[in-house]
């Protein structure tokens, strides 16, 4: 049984869909992780707006808080995904060795931050040494209070929250350049829709699946795919 489930896995992460694009479950994780970064940085932004001492800041603090905690989770679930069952197509032929590299840098960049950066925020909270709601619940005071740490931690949380949007950018601005300039379907392997399988009307060079072995497939991130 455990080597039937194993070749069931293989086969889902060696055989694509034929569209070409990325697996219908990396799509999904990919959007929500996109859905909760937008509200990390509305609720964060709107709450320098208000008055810090009213209740909407404290609902905007509570929504930070919550959808962190989101992240974190959605992102160690796509890291798990991808580690073992994502389809992930490979880069087109024609792309430089050195767009690759930077690609595949702001990828790890990415997933570093999204995980960092809830732990950073949580322990700032943990730190006040204060009861603090989360989701239904209300957790109660963990560790006495620290404000050296916590400062430490304030810090680190607003390089992170910079880091991440300076990423997020050029994420976003290469998927652009892909669908305007070059026009080579890379960015229509991750949209939520698919109005048209990915290479009809605008080839992807190269883009036939590569297959892989068991041995290479333990190291999914370093095998020149886009999973972000």
């Amino acid at each position: 049984m455990m080597q039937s489930s194993e070749s069931a896995r293989e086969e889902a992460k060696t055989t694509p869909p034929a569209s070409g694009r990325f697996d219908r479950t990396s799509i999904i994780l990919h959007w929500f992780t996109v859905l909760l970064i937008a509200v990390q940085f509305s609720s964060a932004w709107l709450r320098q707006m208000v008055d810090h001492n009213s209740s909407f800041a404290a609902t905007l603090l509570d929504t930070h808080r919550n959808s962190g905690v989101l992240i974190w989770t959605v992102s160690m679930t796509r890291l798990v995904w991808l580690h073992n069952y994502a389809y992930l197509p490979p880069f087109p032929e024609g792309m430089p060795r050195l767009q690759q590299t930077i690609a595949k840098a702001n990828e790890y960049g990415l997933y570093a931050l999204l995980l960092v950066q809830p732990i950073t925020g949580l322990g700032r909270v943990l730190l006040r040494g204060a009861p603090f709601d989360l989701f239904i619940w209300e957790a109660p005071a963990l560790f006495e209070p620290n404000d050296a740490i916590r400062h430490l931690l304030e810090k680190a949380h607003e390089f992170g929250a910079n880091a991440l949007f300076a990423l997020i950018g050029l994420h976003a601005g290469a998927a652009l350049f892909h669908r305007l300039i070059l026009r080579d379907g890379v960015l229509q392997r991750m949209l939520p829709w698919n109005s048209q399988a990915v290479g009809v009307g605008e080839p992807i060079r190269g883009r036939l699946p590569v297959r892989r072995n068991k041995t290479n497939s333990r190291s999914v991130l370093a095998h020149g795919r886009r999973s972000f």
